[in-house]
């Protein structure tokens, strides 16, 4: 399961961000497949991105003039997230997969969750809210709307998106500022965390990943857990990058269906399955 994960993770960042005449330009695709979305987190203004990040579109749909709902970016949410849920942040986000090769470097003490955890889980939450919604109609940009998740926080929008693009564009990097140089170290740190803990960005701050979440109880893909087989070892709960006990693997809004706990149960009673858990 782990090399197949990663596998597919390579494998659809590389068809999602395989424009190669974009990196070598410094310039973004701009033709009809950015109006489709990816499911992960995947900037816009990365030079080899062929489509639209979701979070991204929901922003610029609650950006236009006057109060409309964007159905479009909210059915595309809902279509992913009630078949595929947090699978989604598991096996197809590439900021995902930067993370999780990140947290592979062999320095620091590795650890699953940052202290707090149980409180800093719903950061996302507020994230989503303050941020992507309040945030881009009217909180900090008046009048003149601006999309504030990807102004302000997204390091996968500063990591694929600014760096290769003020790399290869000295007119960009000389007009770069006190915003940019926030949003570095949004990521820095970000990065640094990573190396130490599992994935912070998605546990705490992702507002995609606490859509997908909301869904995680009812989606379509499912990681089955086989009751009257378990022998409660906890080598699941063990190998779990959360430490979900084996009645919350797959339901909990935090897990991501990376399929560790698949791997490490002895009984063979986990598995993914289509349709809800039992």
């Amino acid at each position: 399961m782990k090399k197949m994960r990663l596998a597919v993770q390579l494998l659809f960042t590389v068809i999602t961000n395989g424009y190669v005449y974009g990196f070598m330009s410094g310039k973004i695709y701009r033709g009809g497949l950015k109006y489709v979305c990816v499911p992960g987190l995947n900037c816009y203004s990365c030079p080899g991105a062929f489509a639209s990040c979701p979070i991204g579109a929901l922003q610029a749909l609650l950006n236009q003039r006057g109060f409309q709902i964007p159905f479009g970016a909210l059915g595309f949410l809902f279509v992913f997230g009630s078949v595929l849920g947090r699978f989604v942040c598991g096996w197809l986000c590439p900021f995902g997969l930067i993370q999780d090769l990140l947290h592979k470097i062999p320095i620091f003490r590795k650890r699953k969750t940052l202290p707090g955890h149980k409180y800093l889980k719903y950061g996302k939450y507020a994230v989503l809210l303050f941020l992507v919604c309040i945030g881009s109609m009217f909180l900090f940009g008046g009048f003149a709307k601006i999309p504030a998740f990807c102004k302000y926080l997204c390091p996968s929008g500063t990591l694929l998106g600014a760096l290769p693009l003020l790399g290869m564009n000295e007119s960009l990097r000389a007009q770069t500022g006190g915003l940019f140089n926030w949003k570095l170290g949004v990521l820095v740190g970000i990065v640094i965390l990573s190396i130490k803990c599992f994935r912070p960005f998605c546990q705490y701050l992702c507002p995609l990943g606490a859509i997908y979440g909301l869904f995680n109880k009812f989606s379509l893909v499912q990681i089955h857990w086989e009751k009257e087989k378990c022998t409660m070892c906890k080598a699941c709960e063990k190998a779990c990058p959360v430490e979900l006990s084996p009645a919350e693997i797959s339901r909990s809004p935090e897990c991501i269906r990376c399929g560790k706990c698949i791997d490490a149960c002895p009984e063979k009673c986990l598995g993914f399955r289509r349709g809800r858990k039992e």
